[in-house]
């Protein structure tokens, strides 16, 4: 596949899930939300067996007369304060699916219900706030020996009282070993759990861990069976906590340097730097054993695009060394994960089957490939074919087409997909993706991501917590029906007018066809988003009016380049349509004529050589936006130009670079020598300064006093018009 350029995406792609507290369940005394239905053939776990708690009133009310099966005769009964908790050992590790807990009126107002195979280390199952008391029968997805119930805010001021607690699961012990596995043979295989077959349908994780107890029943609603992280440390267990409770399982990654794309971070020699090596190898292992038991994980995903990062560290024979040597690590990583958890498999994710030649031949201990593939996902096939690949891969990142693989528009930016051409890539990639029969395991798409900026807007199916249409999209495809959803208004025909001559500060014209499937009333709002033109990827929202009949009028930015555009329709119900186009942003016309085009200009400094310099002082008055002025990077400096003879002008217009000046002063002077001041600025912004003066001179000058960056003063036009 061609190679893709940086992915427009929020930076916590490239980190491991940060650590914030459970989300909250209401609880009632009706039967809370659940995960996956209670097994049909239930067994009462926990009636008789040995429990214990942090205290208890009296003898009379141990922790073991809430598990004797008396519901109403006796009860177990805490100390009267913050925490509590009472746990049962169910004499060895089972899977579960219900607890069910019958309160007397002391009773928990929050509580968290935990689990544990040793009684020593805990996580989560379900996290409960605001219950009433009565009986709550909480569905629960895991497995484990201990259950725990600790109560962390009282209903009253007594202590913490139940009946009974009672623990429910199908009877038998998980299985043991082999949990999830690659299993069958060439161009036939297939994953399992729990010896049962098991399609990836998924999608990458974005929102906080605190928003999991939130999103998870959605994405469980969506069809969705797996998400995928990037990285996996301390603080991924309460994703794999709240993923397990809503029978979701994580792909769990290991982020390693360079990662792909310019800007992932890191230029790691993979050939000598076995200081680098060892602290990963080291650090992996310690988080593979810490959740190699959890129900939560599907299995190890090492790296992410670092085949294809390299390129951005090293080239020629050095470049294919780091290749070789990064996929024979990975294969060293392989190696000691299988040999602490023989229970899941290790993969490794890039994003070019390029990249798999590098790991046939180094790197045969993966038990499958991984491919991140945008809209390119459809050649991923034949490439595995004409490769002669032994191993089944599946898609980690995949969708409508990336900003590397659009054709650029009329503006020189690359012309990003509608929604309806997104919501089609979708469908598209899971139709090519179950298309590989026997071979192609399934997906975690590209993704559930609630940003809303310039990749948010491009990649998300929510952001913002709008639902678009690749949100159904990938709803039918993996759940089978959109049937009775309602689903977002639908853009069409959208147009920018004028498209690449928008004046700085003027109004512009955006109209597009607007329907809503359901009927629902339609708001709108219109965005703005820099990305290609100050390199600011966040969307602010437009100073915009509506002029009737799906047009609008839009105030263009003062800062001139190629901008986004973007219509956003709402229905109300939680749904939007978005759709963009590009509009190239110039300097507003200035009545009357330049007299200081192609004029002698001079200046105090100029940029011999950097980027796309040298550029000398005569660039500012050439009539070309495209060319400037740069000075060095000191204060003060200043450029001037020579009108040839006493002019009257009415109107200077400066377009700056972003190299702008904060402070600067207007100076005229008849002979060169002596000067007097037109005009001062001491809060220049960096945009086009479209300065109104009454002045009659021979020479204009800048007298530059502060610079708005680090960088020197650069301007692309100074012109002086009368």
């Amino acid at each position: 596949m061609s190679k893709p350029l940086a992915h427009p995406t929020p930076a916590r792609r490239r980190v491991g899930v940060p650590l914030l507290a459970l989300g909250a369940l209401i609880a009632s005394s009706l039967t809370l939300t659940a995960s996956p239905p209670a097994l049909a053939a239930e067994t009462l776990l926990s009636q008789g067996k040995a429990a214990t708690a942090s205290s208890h009133e009296g003898e009379a009310f141990a922790a073991s007369a809430a598990v004797d099966g008396d519901l109403t005769g006796t009860r177990w009964a805490s100390g009267w304060s913050d925490p509590q908790w009472i746990q049962v050992d169910l004499g060895g590790k089972q899977d579960l699916s219900r607890v069910v807990l019958t309160w007397e009126a002391a009773h928990a107002k929050d509580y968290e219900l935990q689990v544990s195979d040793n009684g020593t280390d805990w996580r989560a199952l379900k996290a409960v706030t605001g219950s009433d008391g009565g009986t709550d029968d909480i569905a629960v997805t895991g497995s484990g020996r201990y259950v725990r119930m600790l109560g962390t805010t009282r209903s009253g001021g007594y202590g913490y009282s139940l009946w009974e607690f009672q623990v429910y699961g199908d009877g038998q012990p998980p299985a043991a070993g082999g949990t999830v596995a690659v299993t069958g043979s060439q161009g036939d295989w297939q994953l399992t759990v729990g010896g049962k077959p098991y399609q990836v349908k998924g999608l990458t994780w974005g929102p906080s861990v605190a928003d999991a107890a939130r999103h998870m029943p959605d994405l469980r609603s969506m069809g969705v069976n797996t998400i995928r992280t990037w990285g996996t440390d301390g603080t991924s267990g309460p994703l794999l906590d709240e993923a397990a409770a809503n029978g979701i399982r994580v792909i769990s990654g290991f982020w390693l340097q360079p990662g792909g794309g310019p800007g992932s971070g890191g230029c790691v020699n993979y050939v000598t730097d076995t200081a680098y090596k060892n602290t990963s190898l080291t650090e992996f292992a310690k988080w593979v054993d810490t959740y190699r038991s959890h129900p939560g994980v599907l299995m190890w995903n090492v790296g992410n695009e670092s085949v294809l990062g390299l390129q951005n560290c090293y080239s020629g024979t050095e470049l294919e060394n780091q290749r070789n040597a990064y996929t024979s690590f990975v294969n060293d990583v392989a190696k000691k994960i299988h040999s602490i958890d023989p229970d899941h498999p290790v993969t490794s994710t890039d994003a070019w089957t390029g990249a798999w030649p590098y790991y046939k031949r180094n790197a045969p201990d993966l038990d499958l490939y991984s491919m991140n593939s945008y809209g390119d996902v459809c050649n991923v096939r034949g490439a595995w074919e004409q490769g002669g690949y032994t191993k089944p891969y599946i898609i980690t990142e995949g969708g409508p087409a990336g900003e590397w693989e659009v054709p650029d528009d009329a503006n020189g930016v690359p012309d990003e997909p509608t929604d309806v051409q997104k919501a089609d890539g979708y469908t598209e990639a899971w139709g090519c993706v179950t298309g590989h029969q026997g071979v192609a395991l399934g997906a975690t798409l590209f993704h559930y991501g609630l940003e809303h900026d310039f990749g948010g807007v491009w990649f998300n199916l929510l952001p913002d917590g709008l639902k678009r249409l690749s949100y159904y999209a990938v709803k039918k495809a993996y759940a089978g029906s959109t049937s009775g959803d309602n689903t977002p208004p639908v853009i069409t025909d959208m147009g920018v007018t004028p498209a690449s001559a928008a004046p700085a500060g003027r109004e512009f014209t955006v109209r597009a066809d607007v329907r809503d499937p359901d009927g629902d009333p339609v708001t709108y709002k219109i965005f703005l988003s820099g990305n290609y033109a100050s390199g600011d990827k966040g969307l602010v929202e437009a100073r915009w009016r509506s002029t009737g009949d799906g047009t609008f009028a839009v105030t263009a930015p003062e800062r001139l380049g190629v901008w986004k555009v973007y219509i956003q329709a709402e229905d109300g119900r939680g749904n939007a349509g978005i759709e963009t186009k590009s509009v190239k942003v110039v300097a507003p016309p200035v009545e009357g004529t330049n007299v200081a085009l192609n004029r002698p200009t001079t200046a105090s400094s100029f940029q011999a050589s950097y980027g796309d310099c040298p550029c000398p002082a005569a660039l500012a008055t050439d009539g070309r936006t495209e060319t400037r002025w740069a000075s060095d990077w000191s204060d003060p400096q200043s450029i001037q130009v020579d009108l040839g003879a006493p002019t009257a002008f009415r109107t200077i217009q400066l377009v700056w670079d972003p190299a702008y000046a904060s402070s600067y002063e207007v100076q005229v002077s008849d002979d060169g020598a002596g000067w007097r001041t037109i005009h001062t600025n001491a809060s220049g912004n960096g945009d086009v300064d479209t300065i109104d003066v009454s002045a009659t001179a021979r020479h204009v000058r800048l007298q530059l006093k502060a610079r708005g960056t680090g960088w020197g003063y650069s301007l692309h036009e100074f012109g002086v018009h009368r």
